[in-house]
């Protein structure tokens, strides 16, 4: 009777560490090309944002040592036009403190670049937005890998799928833009957006070959 007790019990516990597995699994798996084209089809209106300009102004606040610094839950997002933006928030595992992406998160980069050819979103140009959670380095620290972090997957979406960098703009926030501003040190805000940003801007118009000068003909060859 024990023995059955017992073998009833490990069954439970099997079954339990079983169904924990399989959540943890699902919860981790790879978003389909399709739920990505649904967060980022829905563009509306371009954000204005000066790229050098708001790198600048990241590594500047990252770098200050204010006396009255309201905290990470309380600090002012430093792009909040950004928040606009149709995102697709994506769960990208990188080695500690590096933009080394590893292996289980390259399916989701690909499921990335699939989006990005997809008909719906040809027309558009993307932001990568790096971000990191509160920890124990610096914000200074974190706003420098946050902006290797999407320099690396531009790298990678460009050199390995063939994606035009012209759509593609990465932009590091360090811990300067909270996913989460209620909770500094959760993983939501190690997070990667890819966020529409614009129209694909059009080819300016080849000039008419009647308004080309003509070409110089060339000197004859002496005999």
């Amino acid at each position: 009777m024990r023995a059955s007790r017992l073998f009833i019990a490990g069954t439970a516990v099997a079954l339990g560490l079983a169904l924990l597995a399989s959540t943890a699994v699902a919860q981790t798996a790879a978003p389909t090309r399709d739920d990505i084209v649904s967060k980022l089809n829905h563009f509306e209106e371009a954000a204005e944002v000066d790229f050098p300009a708001l790198k600048q102004q990241v590594m500047e606040r990252a770098k200050a040592r204010i006396k009255n610094d309201p905290g990470p839950v309380n600090r002012p997002p430093i792009a909040p036009d950004l928040a606009k933006l149709p995102a697709f928030n994506a769960q990208i595992q990188f080695d500690a403190d590096t933009p080394i992406i590893q292996p289980t998160s390259y399916q989701t980069v690909g499921r990335i670049a699939d989006a990005l050819v997809h008909s719906s979103l040809l027309p558009y140009t993307f932001l990568i937005v790096g971000h990191v959670e509160s920890n124990s380095k610096t914000r200074e620290t974190n706003a420098i890998l946050s902006q290797r972090r999407a320099d690396a997957i531009r790298d990678v979406l460009v050199n390995t799928f063939k994606i035009s960098t012209k759509r593609l703009h990465p932009i590091g926030l360090g811990e300067e833009q909270f996913l989460d501003r209620a909770k500094p040190t959760s993983t939501v805000n190690g997070q990667l957006q890819i966020l529409t940003y614009a129209k694909v801007p059009e080819d300016a118009p080849a000039h008419p070959a009647a308004a080309s000068a003509p070409a110089a003909k060339k000197p004859a060859k002496k005999r």
